[in-house]
């Protein structure tokens, strides 16, 4: 067994806490977790004799109870949505990998392992630091309708918004497209190396984690009309349970063609061919020329400075630009006066998302299509302009888009910092539980439904076109402070991730929480505002609010005329990793609400 050590002053071991190493690292699972610096201490043998051996290099070990004597497990920083995913990446990264190389690692472990909210049949979206350049890239690697798909065959069929099941809500999937374009730029080491843990795990099979085996269940129940699905997800017509050893033989040929062939085996060779197969067997609208034609888009992070820190986001067809207008609207209040939660705090965050999410009703699209009024929508004079319809006495029922001349969704979130301090924030999905629920035959994963997406009101933005991409939900996040990176985030969960995003940064900003007291805390969503994909906001919508929040300001959100229905689930999955560049230090946090870690090399 082999330990990396990070040249601090304390090492800890822990199990199932939050423990500080340097300043701090959360530890989850069955294994033990060391941070490692690019000078580190390499030890091995069993715990005792390491135990000995960092003694005597003059360093003080905390040691908690509990601890496994021998750790499956010796990887910072990697933040994931499930533990086995984030031991990919870490194993990419000890071999000599870039952040890039360790985080489609990752994405390619999660679409095995988390169907239910990701795979090679969707799209992703990233934010990359290139810290020698001191530069800041973007990808949006989201696919297009087909050609074939155009507003008249929804009118022909009678529909008034499109369905999340079937072929008609299906888009080019852009996500292995992306990973090549990531690779092409920021890679290290072969896609054949990348891709062999994913195609370990898919071979000889893993062990299903508790949330997912939830969610796993919940989708094969529903969805038991299409044979493809239901053979591949429960096999022999069995539903796997936590703990249950699942193999998918198919995706793990699917992605030794990738790995092999490279890209183009997805668009224009034997994938592209079976996809689209599939598609005129079951009444989809594919072709080849949707497949072969298809590139991800480079794109321009844009940002907003919040009470010093630049915060990044993606531009449209993504929703990232609602979280930087929120903040912009919050800027100009004293939320650390209103006291963290409180009635009075949260009923601000709340009214101004839904004023924020008016105009993400209204203006975003795809900007190929539509011109959008960015500069317009991120201006400060725009924010104060539109933070005059905030009232901090009541709630506001109904609220006009400004004058600028989602509620679902399963995704997967990671961020990987490597020791160059070269980061990647990484978000990918198909859209709502497994999708589509069709599977393209033997290719081991669904195809995506994230056209459902689309408007079918003529003359919307984001009204559905022949190769338009839709609104998507999912928003890659970064913060930066005087040119130097600060914080790689994310946060899950369809319309909650601008929520999430605001929530996560104002607990830091405003409230000086560390990264993982930012995820812990209590958050709200707030549903039922205008939508792109169609419908408005007439009776205030709905806000949840986790248990942690106190009854008295239950009870004065209702006051205030707030909807308030306390509920279990639906507050997003956030991982995030603070970068301290002038100690050398990364401090990952991540999300209790799900099976994630973080986790070092």
């Amino acid at each position: 067994m082999k330990f990396d050590l990070v040249n601090t002053p304390r090492v800890l071991f822990g199990q199932g806490r939050i423990a500080e190493l340097g300043p701090e690292l959360k530890r989850l699972g069955d294994s033990v977790l060391v941070v490692t610096g690019k000078r580190g201490l390499r030890l091995s043998g069993n715990l005792d004799k390491c135990l000995r051996i960092i003694e005597s290099a003059g360093v003080s070990p905390t040691l908690y109870d509990n601890v496994d004597p021998e750790p499956d497990y010796d990887t910072v920083d990697l933040g994931a949505a499930e533990a086995r995913r984030a031991k990919a990446g870490a194993v990419v990264g000890i071999g000599g990998g870039s952040a890039v190389d360790a985080a489609i690692a990752v994405n390619a472990c999660l679409g095995l392992m988390e169907p239910t909210g990701s795979g090679i049949g969707g799209d992703l979206f990233a934010i990359v630091w290139d810290n020698q350049a001191k530069k800041m890239y973007g990808l949006n690697a989201s696919g297009p309708a087909p050609r074939a798909l155009s507003l008249d065959v929804f009118k022909r069929m009678g529909l008034t918004s499109i369905p999340l099941r079937g072929p008609l809500p299906w888009s080019v999937p852009g996500c292995v497209d992306g990973w090549f374009e990531l690779h092409g730029r920021f890679g290290k080491l072969p896609m054949t190396e990348i891709l062999t843990p994913a195609i370990g795990y898919a071979r000889e099979g893993f062990p299903l984690s508790e949330v997912i085996a939830s969610a796993w269940a919940g989708g094969v129940r529903r969805f038991r009309e299409d044979e493809n699905f239901q053979n591949l997800f429960a096999p022999g017509g069995k539903i796997p349970r936590k703990g249950d050893i699942f193999r998918n033989p198919d995706l793990a040929r699917t992605l030794s063609t990738i790995a092999e062939k490279g890209r183009d085996a997805y668009y224009k060779g034997e994938i592209a061919e079976t996809i689209v197969r599939y598609s005129r067997r079951v009444g989809g609208f594919f072709a080849p020329k949707d497949f072969s034609e298809f590139h991800s888009e480079w794109v321009e992070p844009l940002s907003v400075n919040y009470r010093g820190y630049d915060v990044w986001e993606l531009p449209p067809n993504g929703q990232g630009i609602a979280a930087l207008q929120m903040l912009n609207m919050l800027e100009e209040l004293d939320l650390r006066a209103m006291g963290h939660n409180s009635a009075e705090y949260l009923h601000a965050l709340i009214e101004i998302k839904k004023i924020v999410y008016e105009d993400r009703a209204r203006f975003y699209a795809d900007p190929r299509f539509s011109d959008i009024p960015i500069d317009r929508l991120l201006s400060k004079p725009y924010a104060r302009e539109r933070l005059g319809l905030y009232r901090p006495d009541r709630v506001l029922r109904r609220i006009p888009a400004g004058d600028a001349a989602l509620e679902r969704g399963d995704t997967v979130y990671l961020t990987v910092v490597d020791g160059d301090f070269n980061a990647v924030s990484f978000i990918q999905s198909n859209y709502s539980g497994f999708g589509s629920a069709m599977v393209p035959d033997g290719l081991g994963f669904g195809i995506q439904d994230r056209g459902a997406l689309f408007s079918l009101e003529e003359g919307h933005p984001n009204v559905v076109a022949p190769g338009k991409r839709p609104f998507h939900t999912i928003i890659p996040a970064f913060v930066t402070r005087d040119g130097e990176p600060v914080f790689s985030f994310g946060v899950m969960g369809g319309a909650m991730q601008p929520q999430g995003h605001v929530q996560v940064l104002c607990n830091i900003i405003d409230f000086g929480m560390n990264v993982q007291e930012a995820g812990d805390a209590p958050r709200f969503r707030h549903s039922g505002s205008s939508q792109p994909s169609g419908g408005v906001m007439t009776t205030g919508g709905i806000v949840n609010l986790e248990s942690g929040v106190m009854p008295e300001v239950v009870r004065d959100l209702i006051r205030l005329g707030h909807r308030v229905m306390p509920s279990v689930g639906p507050y997003g999955g956030y991982q995030g990793i603070w970068i301290d560049t002038a100690r050398g230090i990364l401090i990952g946090g991540s999300e209790s609400r799900k099976d994630g870690c973080a986790v070092g090399w």
